[in-house]
């Protein structure tokens, strides 16, 4: 999912702004662990994956491992899988975080709003072209869902481009 945030964030094909706030507080220690991707944008990057994780490691030196992955065109298809670090550049500002897969060129992470028990999180950046919906299950109730979708709504973004991922 992170792959996806290293370009195209200078363009914006939507002519509505969204509303790209960020949470005011993040436990990066209960955030650690696995995510699974319940739906996103469509990006060449993640074009055809199914089954896809985000999985995040704290580091003693307080930056962040992250492990992308997912199944080429179905959940039977070729494992893939992608590796990167992220940081925290400014602690006054939690919910943004830059994404590092080559040195030197970070993309924006933006924790856009998360559950008080950390069993979602909705995930952007800069642009509102990057939008992900992430969850601690493979499964996400339905409720939840259509409470999240109009979050969205209300922020600006439009869910009609919203792709929902298959999880085995």
């Amino acid at each position: 999912m992170i792959v996806l945030l290293l370009t195209g964030c200078a363009t914006n094909s939507q002519k509505i702004p969204v509303d790209v706030t960020t949470v005011k507080f993040l436990d990066l220690q209960k955030y650690m662990g696995v995510w699974y991707e319940t739906a996103r944008f469509d990006h060449r990057f993640e074009r055809g994956l199914t089954g896809v994780t985000a999985t995040y490691s704290l580091l003693p030196n307080g930056k962040i491992q992250v492990v992308n992955a997912g199944y080429k065109e179905s959940l039977q298809g070729k494992f893939t899988s992608a590796k990167a670090m992220a940081k925290l550049p400014n602690p006054s500002e939690p919910g943004k975080l830059k994404v590092f897969f080559v040195p030197f060129f970070g993309a924006d992470y933006f924790v856009l709003d998360l559950d008080t028990d950390y069993q979602w999180v909705l995930v952007g950046s800069s642009s509102p072209n990057y939008l992900w919906i992430l969850s601690r299950n493979k499964t996400m109730e339905p409720e939840t869902y259509e409470m999240l979708l109009n979050r969205l709504k209300s922020r600006g973004y439009d869910i009609e481009k919203l792709i929902k991922v298959i999880q085995k």
